[in-house]
């Protein structure tokens, strides 16, 4: 966390140049705004001259026709102050609506793209965190707090004008106390905005923490952890609550120290300007006037010190979320991919070695090399922590292996666009992933151009058909957050009918019974081999019985290929295989 200390003011400008790429497509919109605020702001400073008027002009002279006059010009100008004021309100408040959609839009299609390596050693709760609380400070910020600084600006501009065609002394001696009301604001300012994006950053941490609970909270109450879990959210509240009392106290000190001097600085024109309208120097008129003025130009310097507080924090979210923009994802398609031929599902790995980003002690495959043919039947075993699921994810091209090459239906996988080697594969993964939708949605991911009638029959070829009609909406019933209605059994058959709708000529089946029982196990297996008779297939399984009638078998340990054969060349050989197969099937080895 030290970067926070030490930003760069480079860092600034470019946060600010990439915050304008969001602003530019609304110039409009902003020149409306800014036609209104112009509008309202020079309605506000009429008011104070109105008076002069009428006390120089209306009351001392007694004229009662004057202030007929002065009423009507009073009232137009508060038609033109409120119709110019809604203006500005509406067009700079949908001016951050349609800011942050669009800065959300794009951070959420960048993190689309982001390599599997990125969300290793990121939390998710930081993410949404910039995508919610971050973007939602910009949106104050855009939508109200730029358009209050701006009005100030105007104000305080103004009344400094006019000021000096009301008493040019009397300016002067204001003039003087703004270079120590803005020296505070860039000073402490600074330290304001690093005190904002440290705040930001604790809430991000108690956001990833109530991601976290509540995504294993079956886990936590499984465990009794929850006394443990509310102790570490309270823990991450108590630092974010520091964090942003520092945060107002440094405020809260910067805009006390400018409401006391400008305050100071209108007493000393007051005690000026009285003994001047005593000697006759100045009218009452006048002096009401520049009193008016000075008021207007001291509350929008003390509104202007405010909005800078809320400026420098938007700074920092718009770093946090720049910050996350600027991460280039790590696989990506070449600039002239590769077409790929006619769709085959071969795969071969040619002395592949390969590290984990987050891992770099330890190699996860080591001089990896095999190739399966097409229609093939390939089943991979060994035990934990051998590297089966690792080529899974460099056939799918979510890494790059350091070393050797992989090849899809005869082009290597870093030539090609990842979409293109992506299409081309179905997998069911260990762990099922069911998404907040109903069947429909979560089966029809496999292919969202399928029907009703296509997605059903995966799902009969999966037997998931048969639970789901019995679900209160039948296919049209919410699964829960991540699947929470249905038991492992059924989440794997879901992820399974998506994966027979996806028909990819290259399937990949990690696991895929491992959380059935022995009956849907012998279901979902024969709907397997139908399956697989089309495909190439290349499968990871523990239990052995789901392997013995593979074309070939792949024997991993420790990263490397040691053994490669039929089940019965394999128990033939001895070795690891023979050792798993004596465990399960309580063979005797020689």
């Amino acid at each position: 966390m030290s970067e926070l200390h030490t930003i760069p003011s480079s860092k600034h400008t470019q946060s600010l140049r990439q915050l304008w790429l969001f602003l530019k497509p609304y110039r409009l919109v902003m020149v409306g705004a800014g036609i209104a605020l112009t509008v309202a702001g020079s309605a506000f400073l009429v008011i104070p001259a109105i008076f002069r008027y009428v006390i120089d002009k209306g009351l001392a002279a007694g004229n009662p026709q004057i202030l007929d006059r002065t009423l009507i010009v009073m009232l137009g100008a508060s038609v033109v102050l409120a119709i110019a004021t809604y203006g500005r309100y509406t067009l700079v408040t949908a001016l951050g609506e349609y800011v942050v959609g669009d800065l959300r839009r794009a951070v959420y299609t960048h993190i689309l793209k982001l390599s599997p390596a990125f969300f290793e050693v990121t939390r998710s709760g930081d993410i949404l965190s910039r995508l919610s609380s971050d973007a939602s400070v910009l949106q104050a910020v855009i939508g109200s707090s730029v358009s209050v600084a701006l009005r100030n600006c105007v104000l305080l501009v103004g009344g400094i004008v006019m000021m000096l065609l009301t008493s040019w002394k009397l300016t002067a001696m204001v003039l003087c106390v703004i270079p120590l009301v803005i020296v505070p604001i860039i000073l402490i300012g600074r330290k304001v905005k690093r005190l904002s994006k440290q705040s930001q950053e604790r809430v991000a941490d108690v956001s990833a923490s109530t991601e976290e609970t509540i995504y294993g909270i079956r886990t936590v109450q499984a465990f009794t952890h929850e006394e443990l879990s509310r102790n570490a959210f309270n823990a991450h509240i108590d630092m974010s609550i520091q964090a942003a009392k520092n945060y107002i106290r440094v405020r809260g000190f910067l805009v006390a120290l400018i409401i006391f001097m400008v305050l100071t600085a209108i007493c000393l024109i007051l005690w000026v300007g009285g003994k001047d309208l005593v000697a006759g120097k100045i009218t009452s008129g006048d002096l009401t006037a520049f009193i008016m003025y000075a008021i207007i130009a001291a509350t929008a310097t003390g509104s202007i010190s405010e909005a800078s507080g809320d400026l420098q924090r938007a700074m920092g979210a718009a770093e946090r979320i720049f910050d996350l923009l600027a991460v280039e994802p790590t696989i990506a398609a070449p600039a002239v991919p590769v077409a790929l031929p006619a769709a085959k599902g071969e795969l071969v790995f040619d002395h592949v070695t390969f590290t984990y980003p987050a891992r770099p002690d330890s190699a996860a495959l080591h001089d990896i090399s095999f190739a399966i043919k097409q229609g093939e039947r390939v089943a991979i075993v060994g035990p934990s922590g051998a590297g089966k699921t690792t080529l899974f994810q460099l056939a799918l091209r979510f890494y790059d292996a350091q070393a050797g090459r992989v090849s899809l239906d005869g082009i290597d996988v870093k030539q090609a666009d990842p979409r293109d080697i992506r299409n081309r594969i179905a997998i069911v993964p260990q762990d099922p992933v069911i998404f907040s939708t109903d069947a429909w949605g979560n089966i029809g991911y496999g292919n969202p151009d399928a029907t009703h009638a296509q997605i059903r029959e995966a799902a009969r070829a999966a037997h998931a058909d048969e639970f789901l009609t019995t679900l209160p909406d039948g296919y049209e019933t919410f699964l829960g957050e991540k699947g929470v209605r249905l038991s492992g059994g059924q989440k794997q058959r879901i992820v399974i009918a998506r994966a027979i709708l996806r028909d990819a000529p290259l399937l990949l089946l990690d696991e895929a019974t491992s959380a059935l029982d022995a009956e849907s196990e012998r279901l979902i297996q024969e709907a397997l081999d139908k399956l697989m008779q089309q495909r190439t297939t290349l499968i990871i399984a523990h239990r052995l019985s789901t392997v013995v009638n593979a074309d070939r078998i792949l024997v991993m340990e420790d990263g490397r290929v040691v053994a490669s054969g039929t089940h019965s060349e394999l128990i033939a050989q001895g070795g690891t295989y023979a050792r798993l197969a004596a465990l399960q099937f309580g063979l005797k080895q020689d």
